[in-house]
C-alpha cells in the first residue's frame, strides 16, 4: 500500500541493479540519428507526405508485433525478448546506412519496429517487478522518473557526438553505423540482469502452452476494465501525438540556424549540424530534469493523478499549437522555444502516466498489458504521423503542426480522466 501522507519520502536503495537500469537507458538514448532523421530522409529526397507514411509504418508494424512480444516476454523470459530487440535494432542501422531509394528506407523502418517491439513494455515490466520485490512499488513514479532521467542525459550527449559526426563526416547517414556500438554494450548489459526479472515463466512449473493460457486470460481481465482502457487512452494520446511530431523540430532548427547570423564561413549543413546538436543537448538536459521530478510532482497531487495528467496533456499540445502560429509567423526562435515544451511536457507526464495506468492492471501479465499501452501510442503515431505528413505537405510544417495540435487537444477533451476521489465515491455508494 501507498504511505499515508501526500508526501511519502524516497526509500529504494541505489544498488547495482538501479544503476543497470539507468545505464540501459543512457546507452539505449545514445541514438546518434535521432536528431537529424528527419533531416536524413530530406536528404534523400523524401517529401513530408512519404516521410510520414514511413513513420506510420513503423508504428504500425509496432502495433502488429507488439502484443505478442509482450507474450513472449511473459512466457519465454524478459531477457531473451531484450536480446531480439537489439539485434533487429542493429540490422535496422546498417540497412539505413546503406539504403538510397524510398523501398529500401521502408524496409530499415519495418527492422526497427520490430526492435521496438520487442523492447517497449518489456524493460517497463522487468523495472516494476524489481520493485515490487522489494516492496517499492509506491515509488514508481520516482524510481521510474529517476531511470528516465538518464535516459535523456544519455539523448543530451547523444546530440553533442552526433552533432560532431555529422559536421566531420558531412553526411547524415554514418551516424547510423555509430549506433551500433551502444546498442551492442546494452545488449550486453541486459543479458547480466538477474535471472529473477524474466518474468513469471522462470519460475513457473507450467508448460509453455499453459503460460500462454494463462498470461492471455490476465491480459484480458485487465482489459475489460473500463478505467483501465480510460487510462491507456489517455497515456497512449500524448505520447503517440509526441513520437509522431518530435522530429519536425529539426527542419525547423534547420531553418533557425541557416537564418541566424553565425557561422558563416560554414557550409549549411554544419551550421545546422551545429545549432542542431546544441539545442538538443540542452533540450534533453531539460527533459532529464523534468523526469527526474515527475515522483515530486505526483506527490504533491497524492492519489489523484487525473488532474495533472489532463491538464499537462492539454498544455502539451498546446505548446505545440503555438509553435506552429510561431512557425507560420516566420518566428523560428520563438517556435523552437514553444516546441520544447512538448518536448518537456511528454518526460513529467510519462513517469506519472505509466504509474496511473499500472495501478489498474492485472500484475500476472504486465508486460503485455505495458505492451497494449506502447501499442496503443503506436496507433495513435501513426494516424497523427500520416495527418502531420498531409497537412504538412499542403500548408507547411508550422500549419499541419498547428492544426494537429489542436485536433489532439480536442479529443484530450474528450478522453479527460475522472478525478479518483470521485471513482472512489462511485464505488463506496454502490449498494451492496
Amino acid at each position: 500500500m501507498k504511505p499515508s501522507g501526500n508526501h511519502p519520502q524516497q526509500k529504494f536503495t541505489r544498488d547495482l541493479q538501479y544503476y543497470k537500469f539507468c545505464a540501459y537507458g543512457f546507452l539505449k538514448n545514445l541514438r546518434f540519428y535521432e536528431p537529424f532523421l528527419m533531416l536524413f530522409f530530406l536528404e534523400k529526397g523524401l517529401s513530408y507526405a512519404q516521410i510520414g507514411t514511413l513513420y506510420a509504418a513503423r508504428e504500425i508494424m509496432i502495433n502488429l508485433a507488439e502484443i505478442p512480444s509482450g507474450v513472449l516476454a511473459d512466457t519465454l523470459g524478459r531477457r531473451l525478448t531484450m536480446a531480439i530487440s537489439f539485434v533487429a535494432y542493429i540490422l535496422a542501422f546498417v540497412t539505413f546506412f546503406l539504403s538510397t531509394q524510398y523501398w529500401t528506407l521502408l524496409v530499415a523502418m519495418v527492422a526497427y519496429a520490430f526492435g521496438d517491439a520487442f523492447r517497449t513494455g518489456t524493460h517497463k515490466a522487468m523495472i516494476f517487478d524489481y520493485l515490487t520485490s522489494r516492496n517499492w512499488q509506491h515509488l514508481k513514479a520516482h524510481y521510474y522518473g529517476h531511470t528516465r532521467s538518464w535516459s535523456q542525459r544519455g539523448a543530451a550527449l547523444s546530440a553533442l557526438i552526433a552533432a560532431a559526426l555529422v559536421f566531420r563526416h558531412g553526411s547524415y547517414a554514418p551516424v547510423f553505423l555509430f549506433t551500433i556500438i551502444p546498442y551492442t554494450l546494452d545488449l550486453i548489459l541486459i543479458m547480466s540482469y538477474p535471472k529473477n526479472l524474466d518474468g513469471p515463466r522462470h519460475s513457473s512449473t507450467r508448460t509453455i502452452r499453459d503460460e500462454f493460457a494463462h498470461v492471455i486470460a490476465s491480459f484480458r481481465k485487465s482489459m475489460t476494465n473500463p478505467g483501465t482502457l480510460r487510462a491507456v487512452a489517455s497515456q497512449a494520446l500524448y505520447s503517440g501525438y509526441y513520437k509522431a511530431c518530435k522530429d519536425y523540430l529539426q527542419p525547423l532548427l534547420r531553418s533557425l540556424a541557416l537564418g541566424l547570423p553565425l557561422f558563416l564561413a560554414l557550409a549549411g549543413e554544419e551550421r545546422t549540424a551545429l545549432i542542431t546538436g546544441v539545442v538538443y543537448s540542452g533540450l534533453y538536459l531539460t527533459t532529464s530534469m523534468a523526469s527526474r521530478r515527475a515522483g515530486a510532482l505526483g506527490d504533491r497531487f497524492g492519489n489523484d493523478l487525473a488532474r495533472p495528467l489532463n491538464a499537462m496533456l492539454l498544455g502539451g499540445v498546446g505548446f505545440g499549437v503555438l509553435s506552429g502560429l510561431a512557425q507560420v509567423a516566420s518566428l523560428p526562435a520563438i517556435a523552437v522555444i514553444l516546441y520544447i515544451g512538448i518536448y518537456a511536457t511528454e518526460n513529467l507526464r510519462k513517469p506519472l502516466g505509466i504509474s496511473y495506468v499500472t495501478e489498474r492492471m492485472d500484475k500476472a501479465s504486465l508486460a503485455s498489458a505495458l505492451s497494449l499501452e506502447s501499442q496503443a501510442e503506436t496507433v495513435v503515431s501513426a494516424g497523427v504521423a500520416i495527418l502531420l505528413g498531409l497537412l504538412a505537405t499542403f500548408f507547411g510544417p508550422g500549419g499541419g503542426l498547428m492544426i494537429t495540435s489542436a485536433l489532439c487537444g480536442l479529443a484530450g477533451i474528450l478522453l479527460r480522466l475522472p478525478p479518483e476521489r470521485t471513482e472512489f465515491t462511485e464505488r463506496e455508494s454502490r449498494p451492496l
